[in-house]
């Protein structure tokens, strides 16, 4: 019972951690809180169109947790005869769903990154484009060069700490998810019960 209340803690947090994903990818379509640069041309940047926070660590990790929750919950489950194969078949699906979500989760985490490193879509003196991409990143420790972007205001500060925000609620999620995994593995390898349908159950 104190395993499986431990467990139905870890996938509660994947759903605080979801909306939370949606609200800071929906804030990266608004540079600075101005919904005027949402229809700029190529504004807020390409890699806020991947959706990463809004589908994957949002929507399809509210699933994936959903789905945990249900598994968790001190059912008696009858898909097969026996309550230990019941337990099998609960453990591969609580898998299948957690490794689910280190995959979506896992996406979101990339896709941030590379927008981070990648630096805002801002206007320049030469016009609308990613005046920090050729920092490869070194923009993130050098505030020097944020004078490149001209507008939106704070755009450079904006996508930082969205994109941070975002590397941190996935990378939670993932371990979250990892340790979903841990938790029912460990239990098949000690030997609580086994995945296997014994021939002489049927």
């Amino acid at each position: 019972m104190g395993s499986r209340r431990c467990q139905g803690c870890l996938s509660a947090l994947l759903v605080p951690l979801a909306l939370w994903s949606v609200i800071v990818n929906v804030l990266l379509y608004f540079p600075n809180g101005q919904a005027a640069y949402a229809a700029a041309a190529g504004a807020p940047g390409n890699h806020v169109w991947y959706f990463e926070g809004i589908c994957f660590s949002g929507v399809l990790m509210l699933i994936v947790a959903a789905v945990l929750l249900v598994l968790d919950h001190d059912y008696n489950y009858r898909c097969c005869p026996s309550e230990n194969c019941s337990e099998g078949y609960t453990t591969v699906l609580s898998v299948l769903f957690a490794a689910l979500g280190v995959a979506s989760a896992g996406y979101c985490l990339a896709i941030s990154a590379a927008g981070l490193v990648q630096g805002p879509y801002c206007r320049t003196h030469g016009g609308w484009g990613y005046a920090l991409e050729d920092t490869a990143g070194r923009f993130l420790t050098d505030s020097s060069v944020w004078s490149r972007c001209l507008e939106p205001a704070h755009v450079v500060e904006w996508n930082i700490v969205l994109f941070c925000s975002l590397i941190t609620l996935s990378g939670l999620q993932v371990v979250v998810c990892l340790l979903r995994v841990a938790v029912q593995l460990s239990k098949v390898l000690c030997g609580a019960y086994t995945v296997v349908v014994q021939p002489g159950i049927i």
